[in-house]
């Protein structure tokens, strides 16, 4: 039995996003597993608000598996902690604020590297910063898609055999609307009639908002854009495009939606675009596949690995490609029906206790040496 500590500060975001989910949901199944070590699960001092959402597994009396307990973590304070772990796992690619035994990085993407059009000069220099640190300490690097492996060897020479590919999970939902349902919950978000075109994700240049509001132009006047999630980089312009090409009436943008809301929001739609330029996964093409929804995503990246072929894909870049992409899936019936079979299998194949099993291997690779 072993000590590990892990970075859980991200589980308690009020608006989670891939990283917390991600954080959450790989310990909630570490807890499920038979695995007989002792986790630390450490949150930043600047979280100590929030105390009482601290996310703590706990077991039966007598059942087996692991034992949790919670540390506070900022560098000088509390630097007995390398003592107390041997190993520490780092959720959110950055490394810990002390040098431990043995360290374990997850990297989701490497954007502030290789996307300048991404992100701020000053969020490029310092998340980018972090993330060759971590990665330079780390004895092994977990991704979430080959796609990230490769990114990794390419831009920052990192060897292969230090990378170890770990898909992480998704949940399907407990609660399921009939057609009927369906309807009525579309009808309320664009009104009687139209197709609902859901997109979730920041409103930001990375995500490629933009081209998908260029795709809405040239298709029919009922189709009508949700695009959930909150104000990213390049927002201005984004709002600014809405506002002078008059789609006001024909986009929503509810701005974050929470988890509670999001099953009702997925099974609204007609259909899924993830049309993104750059992601180290794409949790929402995962999400919108248990929910029942045929996916559209661009060709970029992770997507067309973490999609299969139950994903229609389209060149992020052109505007019209896209939007054909949209109206195939919507106006052929057989291809829809289809597409959600098969999406729903394809989601059936990312599950969160063989992410956590995985990951308990790199775990025992590193400590048996």
């Amino acid at each position: 039995m072993a000590c590990i500590a892990l970075d859980a500060t991200y589980t308690v975001d009020p608006e989670p996003s891939g990283v917390a989910v991600y954080s959450r949901r790989l310990i909630e199944a570490l807890a499920s597993t038979d695995a007989q070590h002792r986790f630390l699960l450490c949150y930043r001092l600047s979280r100590f608000g929030q105390r009482k959402e601290f996310l703590r597994p706990t077991k039966p009396p007598g059942a087996r598996g692991p034992y949790f307990s919670i540390r506070m973590y900022q560098e000088y304070l509390t630097f007995w902690l390398p003592w107390q772990a041997r190993l520490f796992h780092s959720l959110a690619q950055r490394p810990p604020a002390f040098h431990f035994e043995k360290e374990v990085v997850t990297i989701f993407d490497i954007f502030p590297i290789t996307g300048k059009d991404y992100s701020t000069p000053d969020f490029q220099r310092k998340f980018a910063a972090l993330l060759r640190e971590a990665v330079a300490r780390a004895a092994r690097v977990i991704t979430l898609s080959e796609y990230t492996a490769g990114q990794l060897v390419k831009h920052l020479e990192t060897p292969r055999e230090k990378i170890r590919v770990i898909s992480a999970g998704v949940d399907f939902p407990t609660i399921v609307l009939d057609g009927a349902e369906r309807a009525k919950e579309r009808e309320r978000w664009v009104g009687q009639g139209n197709e609902m075109v859901l997109s979730v994700g920041a409103l930001q240049t990375r995500k490629n908002t933009l081209n998908a509001l260029r795709a809405l132009q040239s298709l029919p006047s009922n189709y009508r854009m949700v695009w959930a999630g909150g104000n990213g980089h390049g927002s201005e312009a984004i709002h600014e495009f809405i506002r002078r090409e008059g789609l006001a009436s024909r986009v929503v943008t509810p701005g974050y939606v929470s988890a509670d809301r999001l099953p009702e929001l997925y099974q609204a739609a007609s259909i899924f675009l993830f049309p993104s330029f750059e992601e180290g996964f794409g949790f929402p093409i995962l999400e919108a596949m248990t929910h029942g929804v045929p996916v559209v995503a661009a060709n970029a990246s992770s997507l067309p690995e973490l999609g299969g072929e139950a994903v229609l894909y389209a060149d992020p870049n052109d505007p019209g490609q896209i939007a054909s992409q949209v109206r195939r899936v919507i106006e052929d019936v057989s291809l829809r029906q289809q597409m959600i079979v098969s999406g729903e299998a394809r989601a059936r194949e990312f599950s969160w206790s063989k992410a956590a099993e995985a990951t308990l291997g790199v775990y025992e690779e590193l400590l048996a040496k």
